[in-house]
């Protein structure tokens, strides 16, 4: 598969990609109206960003429990079911007097829920595309991902200032709500990839197995630190310039959907290995002029340049298939999304606790320099090998 007129005459893909966007856009409207909301009533910029990516923080502790369910659950009733309650609970964080600690309450338990999104969503587009297909596929999921951000925080902005962050989320339900009539209507009735019980026991021994191999645990960590790290950059944008967050995060979404643009359609396989490290470092070296606390236009330039190195995620993903069994491939790539996320609300709390103590502008400089220190400790892990022989090469994949 190699044109995007290809991917969109396959069967289902069409409706994947409308149920993915149209949650990707909730997620930014909703986001950004909680995070401004909590900023008003709190001060705390720790508390801000936690409010916009607390949720990811909690999805990595229901990876450990729930992730099993991500292919023993039939994949177009999980999708539509979780955009339902990721709706009702979007609302609820709009009633007026709602304490903080009723937001998190609610932050916390969506989170955990939506540990089981990422693999289903993802573990459904493998089945949809062959394997030559997966990453132009994947590119373009990351890529509504950008454009719906582009959109979803331009719109966000004029809408927490026009309508109030309340209203703001509950314009982020109705869109959640859509996404769920997308998902219910638009794809077909498909079997689970897996049988048995979906139990934290089931979960537990598929991670273990997972990260039992070295090559598919450097993976892992590739995937999910130096891009957590400098997410946890992106949460500060608020107590950075609290007038201009949006133009930030919208400067980021364009950096991150060019990335994916060139990496899902015009880099060519054989050279995806050799940029995924390049692409990492792109990510976190821009961050670092933050310590000279630059102006507005220097400040959106680094932030799109450094958004393009995002792209290093999608390169990582093909890797991480084809060193996973066929039957584990819905998992992995849940616990790729859940370990992402979850880290991504690490560097959210390890940044908000940093400006905390310094500035926001310090804070993400110091993520950035963590991230640059991580990439580099993990090349020797990463490096490509030579081919194992087969028995050796199925030992690999267990």
């Amino acid at each position: 598969m190699r044109t995007y007129g290809e991917l969109f005459r396959t069967p289902e893909f069409a409706p994947l990609f409308l149920t993915s966007a149209g949650n990707v856009a909730a997620q930014t409207v909703s986001g950004l109206a909680l995070a401004t909301l909590v900023y008003a009533r709190t001060g705390s910029p720790l508390l801000s960003s936690l409010a916009m990516f607390g949720p990811a923080l909690a999805q990595l502790a229901g990876a450990l429990v729930l992730l099993s369910a991500a292919d023993r659950l039939p994949p177009r009733a999980a999708l539509a079911g979780l955009s339902l309650l990721f709706a009702a609970g979007t609302a609820a964080q709009a009633v007026p007097g709602l304490p903080v600690w009723g937001v998190f309450a609610i932050v916390l338990g969506l989170g955990a829920a939506n540990a089981v999104g990422g693999g289903v969503r993802y573990g459904l587009l493998n089945e949809i595309l062959d394997r030559d297909g997966y990453v132009l596929g994947r590119s373009v999921l990351n890529m509504s991902v950008g454009l719906m951000q582009i959109l979803g925080f331009a719109a966000g902005g004029v809408m927490v200032s026009a309508l109030s962050p309340r209203g703001t989320l509950l314009a982020g339900a109705a869109l959640y709500l859509a996404a769920a009539l997308a998902g219910r209507f638009g794809l077909s009735r498909r079997a689970p990839r897996a049988t048995g019980r979906a139990t934290a026991g089931e979960t537990w021994r598929n991670n273990v197995r997972l990260w039992s191999s070295v090559r598919r645990r450097a993976v892992f960590l590739a995937l999910w630190m130096p891009n957590g790290l400098i997410v946890g950059c992106e949460s500060l944008f608020v107590p950075y310039a609290p007038g201009h967050a949006g133009l930030l995060f919208a400067a980021g979404a364009a950096g991150m959907l060019a990335g994916d643009a060139l990496a899902g359609r015009f880099v060519p396989p054989g050279w995806r290995g050799r940029l995924d490290a390049p692409m990492r470092l792109l990510l976190a070296v821009p961050y670092l002029v933050f310590a000279l606390r630059p102006p507005l236009p220097v400040a959106v330039a680094a932030i799109a340049a450094a958004s393009v190195g995002y792209c290093a995620t999608l390169l990582l993903q093909e890797r991480l298939l084809r060193l996973t069994p066929d039957g584990l491939s819905g998992h992995a790539l849940g616990l790729h999304s859940s370990g992402m996320l979850g880290m991504q609300g690490v560097g959210a709390a390890l940044a908000g606790g940093a400006a905390q103590l310094t500035s926001p502008a310090t804070g993400m400089a110091v993520m950035a320099a963590a991230s640059v220190a991580v990439t580099a400790a993990l090349a020797p892990w990463l490096r490509d090998r030579p081919a194992a022989p087969p028995g050796e090469a199925a030992a690999q994949r267990v």
